[in-house]
């Protein structure tokens, strides 16, 4: 077997239910690459870590947004996708129906709610990773 140098991270699409739809939960990052830009929460996968639990622990971190479950939304691994090197993140989704307050940790310059008919231009992938997680609404 050869050497790969893969790593692997955790993205959270988390929507809320609004009088008029559904918002989105997104960061702005504090740290390059896409430094001051709008993108999913998450993060590197800890070796000693299960996925979903790494997505729940990144959630955590960077919104202060405690979970208990979420579902899968699939695998993203497209090459160029990071500028720091080949990375795959498997992508998660979850919905609340409560009102949730969430403020910027870790990583994160700031976390706010968007509407999904207003997103802004996103970090990544996560444009995409969003219309999977969409069709689970």
């Amino acid at each position: 077997m050869r050497d790969q140098n893969i790593a692997v991270t955790v993205d959270s699409v988390i929507f809320k239910e609004v009088r008029n739809g559904y918002e989105l939960l997104l960061i702005r990052r504090k740290n390059d690459p896409f430094k001051n830009q709008w993108s999913l929460p998450g993060g590197f996968l800890e070796v000693d870590e299960a996925l979903e639990t790494g997505a729940l622990r990144e959630l955590k971190e960077e919104t202060g947004l405690s979970m208990e479950k979420l579902q899968q939304v699939g695998a993203f691994g497209a090459l160029g996708r990071d500028p720091r090197g080949r990375t795959i993140s498997v992508a998660f989704a979850g919905k609340i129906n409560n009102p949730s307050e969430v403020k910027g940790g870790d990583d994160a310059e700031d976390a706010q709610w968007f509407s999904i008919d207003d997103i802004p231009e996103l970090a990544f992938d996560h444009a995409e990773i969003i219309k999977a997680a969409i069709t689970l609404l």
